[in-house]
């Protein structure tokens, strides 16, 4: 059950990432572009961003 849904995580999230290069093949590389040229500090806090945000709802979604 638990290799299931490790699964389904990880297509969903190819899905989702798959979606704006998809749909908006000039935004995504402009965006792309614009991550580029951030510093390590910067990429570090989207980074810690990113986890904590994601943390956080899955926690939300167990305890709800």
């Amino acid at each position: 059950m638990v290799i299931e849904t490790l699964f389904l995580a990880v297509a969903l999230m190819l899905v989702i990432e798959g979606l704006m290069p998809l749909l908006a093949p000039r935004r995504w590389r402009a965006l792309f572009r614009q991550v580029t040229a951030l510093t390590d500090g910067q990429l570090r806090f989207l980074g810690l961003a990113a986890v904590t945000t994601g943390s956080l709802l899955m926690l939300l979604l167990l305890l709800g």
